[in-house]
């Protein structure tokens, strides 16, 4: 009894590993809708978003559950991912597949009582990285505008979620910081894999981190002059009722400073949930930032 209850918790805490909870923070984007849409302070409008965040963040495990099934082979080859449940035997294919099947039921009958619109963005963001899984992340920088792409479905997610309009510089923004993490991803893994870089992900074979330099350094300035234009575009200047949105740049800046800091010097951006949650100086840059936009939108 005693092992069989040892064997239970065991599987338990392989599922939660594999799902990859800290992952979710990246389905904040979820949320931006909702915040700049001046919707942050209405109850059933607030409630609907963060609906949309747990079925999205659900959605997302599936799949990561997915990724590790298919890559299980690949990941028992690389000096971190080798210690995946998956990847290392300590969960079975079919537990695994079982949590894959129950998580996308809970997300579809979820999503379905959301917004219609809202389960076709689901589905799209579930294709879209099953084809990822399968093929595209064997093509050479499609692999990263996937990446981007899925960012940008987690933004129309959330603003199909609350019915608002979808801004197109939401969209720009978040398309354009999504490559900047991408690409900085690949120059880490480069960095990290060395000369067996190509044998755990073939792609890796057609980046080189010169290449890759000049892929972030291009990223990096659009990413941050396409802020900067947002901030005093006409739309966002009668949306909300000043250009005082662009004191938030500063953050902005010192934001991708800083991450480039950690991918050059400290030699890590691999994970940017890990260096968002693990670096203070970041945490705290982002904190700011957001208490300035709401401070700014909703008490102009």
């Amino acid at each position: 009894m005693a092992t069989s209850s040892g064997e239970l918790a065991s599987t338990f805490c392989a599922i939660l590993t594999t799902m990859r909870i800290r992952q979710w923070t990246k389905n904040l984007f979820v949320l931006s809708p909702l915040l700049f849409s001046q919707h942050l302070f209405d109850h059933t409008t607030l409630l609907r978003s963060v609906a949309a965040f747990i079925f999205f963040s659900l959605l997302a495990s599936s799949v990561y559950f997915f990724n590790d099934i298919i890559d299980r082979k690949k990941d028992g080859k690389h000096p971190v991912k080798q210690h995946r449940p998956i990847a290392s035997g300590k969960l079975p294919l079919s537990v695994a597949w079982t949590i894959v099947a129950f998580l996308l039921t809970i997300v579809i009958v979820g999503a379905f009582f959301i917004s219609i619109h809202f389960l076709y963005t689901v589905l799209s963001y579930l294709l879209l990285n099953v084809v990822y899984s399968l093929y595209l992340k064997e093509a050479v920088i499609i692999d990263v505008m996937t990446i981007a792409a899925s960012f940008i479905l987690r933004i129309v997610a959330g603003a199909f979620a609350i019915e608002v309009p979808i801004s197109e510089w939401l969209l720009i923004c978040t398309s354009l910081l999504a490559l900047f993490l991408g690409f900085s991803k690949r120059r880490h893994e480069i960095t990290l894999l060395e000369g067996s870089a190509s044998t755990h992900r073939p792609v890796l074979l057609e980046y080189s981190t010169y290449f890759l330099d000049q892929m972030i350094s291009l990223v990096t300035a659009s990413t941050l002059i396409g802020y900067m234009l947002y901030t005093v575009s006409d739309e966002s200047v009668l949306k909300f009722g000043s250009k005082n949105l662009l004191y938030t740049v500063p953050f902005v800046l010192y934001g991708l400073f800083r991450y480039l800091y950690l991918v050059h010097q400290k030699k890590t951006g691999g994970d940017p949930t890990a260096e968002l949650l693990t670096d203070k100086p970041l945490l705290l840059n982002v904190f700011l930032w957001a208490l300035a936009v709401i401070l700014i939108i909703y008490y102009r």
